[in-house]
């Protein structure tokens, strides 16, 4: 994965369980490289270690925020794409409810039900 976030530490604030995968929304996040990320939530498929997708909620840089204060990014094996920019993906309510769906879009499992573990 090109663009996987280094992660030093952080704190797991809600875990799911969706179709094969566990996924894990992931706050006060130390950023091992250049970005500073308010919320990763992370997509692992059962049986495996790594992640194969992320959605993040990326701190914007000063010179961007006027676009809003965080960007929304989706980060797979494949690409890493900024979605949105807005405020509003620094609530750990909206943004767990849109990665849901992104993460959920993006792997196909839309058939799948979202259930939350903690």
């Amino acid at each position: 994965m090109q663009d996987k976030p280094v992660i030093r530490t952080a704190i797991p604030k809600r875990r799911y369980q969706i179709g094969d995968h566990s996924a894990t929304l992931l706050g006060e996040i130390e950023s091992g490289d250049a970005r500073a990320f308010r919320y990763l939530l992370a997509f692992v498929p059962l049986g495996q270690r790594e992640p194969t997708l992320y959605v993040g909620a990326e701190i914007t840089p000063p010179r961007e925020a006027a676009q809003g204060r965080y960007r929304l990014w989706l980060i797979t094996e494949a690409l890493a794409e900024i979605m949105d920019s807005d405020d509003r993906w620094g609530d750990l309510d909206t943004f767990a409810e849109q990665a849901i769906k992104l993460g959920v879009q993006a792997l196909g499992l839309q058939r799948e039900a979202v259930i939350r573990l903690l």
